[in-house]
Parts: structure tokens; sequence; C-alpha cells
């Protein structure tokens, strides 16, 4: 198993882990060339600012100029994706949602419609645990600014996904209250999965962490990727290392740059869309899934839950999910994986601590 060198710490608030990424840039030479013909491969390695956060790229190819072309391709598609769901563009269609008068349908595109029916499946199934329609709330609690108490509860009465109608034969989307939905608990993930299927028929292993999600094509010339996973209250410390060799590792957690309200109380910058309020927590829970969109979504599903409800929504589904619980100031970890994630990761890349696995 690959072991890879500390690069950087996602900067975007709210990130919850270090990320061990792909040996140096341009690197050459591996143990083994399974899936490049025979040769060894290059390794190559970009990073680029995308979707407010940035996203690292390590691609195993024959040769330097193919690896380029590669990233560049990985890189296009996600710039696509952001060009339909940034809610700081204007010309998004998420943007256009968003101003489209109450009760007037929007036309959409096929993939923006197919990825609302999945927005809805998910959004029934957490029930409404996960809600991207929250945008009044993070506005009215000044989430992504200094943070501050509403006066009232108006945002909680405009926000809800359930307030959209999806008309999946003409693709339209109609609001039936002024609604804002916000990308941030699905973006990346979905733009990841549109990663996997351009790239799904080309040769060559690939590795992306994007601003805390990673996402594989599978396992790399010389083995599984190594991840690591960081103390939910101290971000530079690693507590727990996977090996990935498929699929999509996401992780929830509050963060130290989380806003405070003027008497200093600290709130979360995620919304418990249930009521109204954000969710502030020492802890963290990652999930790991082969489709990026689902470990996405149910990471933040997850963390709203919190760890005993989250815990038993996720057993009899079969979710692979682990939360971590710590003090701010503690090194300990207290960690509690259910079967499905400890089938995927077994108890061999757990750190030392306390384990609790029971359902």
């Amino acid at each position: 198993m690959r072991t890879l060198t500390l690069n950087r710490l996602a900067v975007r608030r709210g990130v919850p882990w270090v990320l061990w990424l792909g040996a140096a840039a341009l690197a050459t030479g591996s143990a083994s060339a399974r899936d490049t013909g025979g040769r060894y491969p290059v390794r190559i390695e970009r990073t680029v600012f995308l979707m407010g956060t940035y996203a690292t790229f390590v691609a195993e190819t024959v040769d330097r100029q193919t690896g380029l072309a590669k990233l560049e391709r990985m890189v296009r598609v996600i710039e696509d994706t952001e060009a339909e769901l940034s809610t700081w563009r204007d010309d998004s269609v998420l943007s256009a949602v968003n101003g489209q008068p109450v009760g007037t349908p929007l036309p959409v595109p096929a993939a923006i419609c197919g990825l609302f029916s999945r927005i809805a499946k998910w959004h029934a199934a957490t029930d409404g645990a996960f809600d991207p329609a929250v945008g009044n709330l993070i506005k009215a609690w000044d989430l992504r600014g200094e943070g501050r108490e509403p006066d009232d509860g108006e945002a909680l009465a405009a926000s809800g996904f359930d307030k959209l109608v999806l008309d999946a034969e003409t693709c339209a989307v109609t609001r039936r209250a002024a609604v804002i939905l916000d990308a941030g608990g699905f973006g990346k993930g979905e733009a990841l999965d549109r990663v996997r299927e351009a790239e799904r028929n080309r040769r060559g292993a690939w590795f992306i962490d994007f601003g805390g999600q990673v996402a594989v094509s599978g396992e790399a010339s010389d083995g599984p990727w190594s991840v690591g996973l960081a103390h939910p209250a101290q971000r530079q410390k690693a507590v727990l290392e996977l090996s990935l060799a498929a699929g999509s590792i996401a992780t929830s957690s509050g963060s130290e740059r989380d806003p405070a309200t003027a008497d200093g109380r600290r709130i979360g910058h995620i919304v418990d869309p249930r009521n109204g309020r954000p969710v502030y927590r020492t802890g963290s829970v990652t999930v790991w899934h082969e489709n990026a969109f689902v470990a996405d979504v149910l990471s933040t599903a997850l963390y709203v839950m919190g760890k005993k409800e989250g815990i038993a929504w996720a057993v009899p589904r079969g979710i692979a999910a682990c939360f971590f619980s710590a003090a701010p100031h503690a090194d300990d970890v207290v960690f509690r994986a259910t079967p499905a994630f400890t089938a995927r990761f077994p108890p061999s890349d757990s750190p030392p601590g306390e384990e609790e696995t029971k359902d």
C-alpha cells in the first residue's frame, strides 16, 4: 500500500480532515504497471480552486503529456458542473432556479432534472435531514459571515425541498415558495461522479481530493490509495488511515472557524433543515459509498442526525459510516463504526483507543 506525503489542509470552512495527497508531483516509477500497457506509470498532480475550495487531482498515465491531458479533462468536467450548480454565478442553472418567480415552471437540463430526482429521493429517505433548500436559513443565520441569531422563523417557512415541484416528463422545476437551493451538501459529490463517468473507459488510475471529499477510479498501480482522516477537533492530527480501493469518502464536521453569535455562542455551518437551526458538534462523521454524490449527501445527513440517531438510521440500511467524538482539546478520540464500515475498512486500519461497533 502506498504511503503518501502530507500536502496541505483544505481551506474551505468546515472541512474536517487532513489527507495524504499523492506522492510528489510528476513522480515516476512504481511497484507495478497494471493499467498502463506494461509500462511504469507517470504520476501527475494538479491543484485547482473550484467550487470555493481546492481540488487536487492525481493521475497515473504512460507519459507526462497524456497525464496532463487527462487532468485537464477532469478539471473541465468539474468546471462544467460548477457552471450549473454555483450559487455565486448569476448564469448557473441553480441560480436560475433560485431566481425564478414562485409558481412559474422553469425548464432545466436533463442532467439537472435527474439530479433533482436523486435529491428528492435522499431527502425523503433521510426524513428531511438532507435538504439543500436551506439557502434562506444560511442567510438568516449569516453562516457564510460572522453569524447571528435570527429574529423570527420566516426563513424556516421559506425553506424545504418539498416546496419545489419537479415535472419529470418536461424537466421543469416550480418553486411553491421562495426557497433557495444551496449545493454545499451535494455539489462536490455530483462533480466527482461526473468525472468518474467521463473517465470510465479511459486507462490510468486517478485520485481526487476535492476540499475534503475523496474519490478514486480504483486501485493505483501499486495498490489502494492511503487516505488519512483527522482528529475532529485537531485538524493537523490524523487518527485513522484508510486503504481506499474504490468509491468515495466524505466527511462532515464542525469547524474552529464556525461563526458565533453576539454573546460568543458557537454556531455550526451546517443547518438542521428539520428545525431550522445550525448544528454544532465537536465530532465528525465519515461515510464511504461507491457513489460520490451519495457519500456527500449522507455525510451531511448523518452529521445532522448525530451519532445515536445516525447509527440507528445507517445500520439497517447497510451504510458504511463512522462517527468520531472528541473534546476540543483532548487527544483521545472515541469512534463508532457501522458494520458496513468495518467490513469495508477492517479493524487493522483502526487507530488505538476506544472503538464501538455494536449495533
